[in-house]
């Protein structure tokens, strides 16, 4: 398999930038990225971003902007500037916001000289099922409609999508291997599945083809973070040497 060196992304759902700092501190040699959500900017802002990028680990912000175009470009012209390697948006927002999300992405790297962050887009949340999509209106089965957003996604020019583990070999066979893929709802076996509804172990998924491992609590709330977020990638490792 050829994947990101470290492909585990320890999301921080947190608004305490004080913990979200000594918890990065903590896990830095064994992650690949940091994810900073929702919560997080809108507590903490452009600073609280920049606290973790300044420590030189690479920040997956995942905001998922769905909006009009003008407005989704600027947001994008707003955040893409803060060093983070990748960004969020719903592609259920149409070609004509993607599209936006990407120009702008573009222009900032071009003013600001650094590298543009990927664009990735958000199909189906991994909280939600079938009879979730059908309480919205959503008549098409869910593999259907993921698909769909998938490859409006990568025709629209977004670098890839946040997908659910048991969509990812689908969404390979459509958008290929350049695609880039993005998967939450992982859990180490004996871990809890939370609210997530569709979960796989960290093995498990990258043998089907993801590229990174989106992983919180199993890590930030084990009790010693650095030592759970060892462990994982030592199991990929020890894995990925036995196939």
């Amino acid at each position: 398999m050829t994947k990101a060196i470290n492909p585990i992304i320890c999301a921080l759902d947190t608004t305490d930038m004080w913990a979200a700092e000594a918890m990065t501190k903590a896990i830095k040699p064994h992650v690949g990225g940091i994810k900073l959500g929702l919560e997080y900017f809108t507590a903490h802002g452009a600073d609280g971003v920049r606290l973790i990028t300044d420590m030189r680990v690479p920040v997956f912000l995942d905001l998922k902007f769905h909006d009009i175009p003008n407005t989704v470009a600027g947001a994008i012209r707003a955040t893409a500037g803060i060093n983070t390697f990748m960004m969020t948006v719903h592609t259920s927002g149409g070609r004509a916001m993607l599209r936006a999300a990407i120009e702008a992405s573009d222009e900032v790297a071009q003013t600001t000289g650094q590298q543009r962050p990927m664009i990735i887009g958000v199909t189906v949340l991994t909280s939600m099922d079938q009879d979730d999509l059908s309480i919205i209106g959503v008549r098409d089965k869910l593999d259907d409609h993921v698909l769909r957003l998938a490859d409006l996604a990568q025709s629209a020019g977004l670098d890839g999508v946040v997908c659910s583990p048991y969509e990812i070999t689908a969404i390979r066979k459509v958008c290929g291997h350049d695609f880039k893929l993005i998967v939450p709802g992982i859990r180490p076996e004996s871990s809890d599945a939370g609210d997530q509804k569709r979960i796989m172990t960290p093995y498990e998924a990258m043998e089907r083809g993801a590229d990174y491992l989106v992983i919180g609590r199993p890590i930030t709330q084990s009790g010693n973070a650095a030592m759970a977020a060892e462990s994982i990638y030592d199991s990929l490792q020890r894995t990925t040497e036995l196939a």
